[in-house]
């Protein structure tokens, strides 16, 4: 098993859209109208919309492979980048994306460890998410990595307002 991490860059743009639009699809679109799913993944991962994330100097992306074949990416942010207003002391993971096939070998965990040890070394008090309210999968994995329920806030999804739950874990 061979899992390779690597910080994204402007010209990685192309793979971030290709990984988003893909993994977005795969997890939600069972439980969505094609419509809110169409119009989503138009505004949320069209190029420019990633060139603009990727060029955040309060966020970062992180790329992961899988025995050399993309498998999925990490997406963190802080201050003014974070989604919703927090404070100094806090660092947002915005996405942990795996491939469908990529799925069960650990990248979620790997991903998931890579954004707290930077928040550590950022010395920030808390890492935080929002993760979909009917995303049990989602949410039973981060209850097991140490994550509770903070909060909730609105997410929509096309022209269907959703719940995301915030999830918070305190590393000092």
């Amino acid at each position: 098993m061979n899992i390779n991490m690597k910080r994204c860059t402007s010209e990685d743009s192309r793979k971030l859209q290709e990984i988003g639009y893909e993994t977005f699809k795969e997890t939600f679109e069972e439980q969505n109208s094609p419509e809110n799913i169409k119009t989503y993944l138009e505004e949320a991962f069209n190029l420019k919309q990633v060139e603009k994330e990727l060029s955040n100097h309060s966020s970062q992306f992180f790329l992961v492979s899988f025995n050399d074949e993309d498998a999925g990416y990490l997406k963190i942010n802080t201050v003014d980048a974070q989604s919703e207003e927090m404070d100094d002391d806090s660092l947002e993971i915005e996405r942990i994306y795996i491939i469908n096939k990529f799925q069960k070998l650990g990248l979620g965990k790997y991903l998931l460890n890579k954004a707290m040890e930077i928040a550590i070394e950022r010395n920030k008090k808390k890492i935080w998410l929002g993760v979909w309210e009917k995303n049990e999968y989602a949410i039973s994995f981060y209850k097991k990595m140490g994550f509770v329920q903070t909060g909730a806030h609105s997410f929509y999804m096309g022209d269907e307002e959703q719940t995301d739950l915030i999830m918070t874990k305190i590393l000092r």
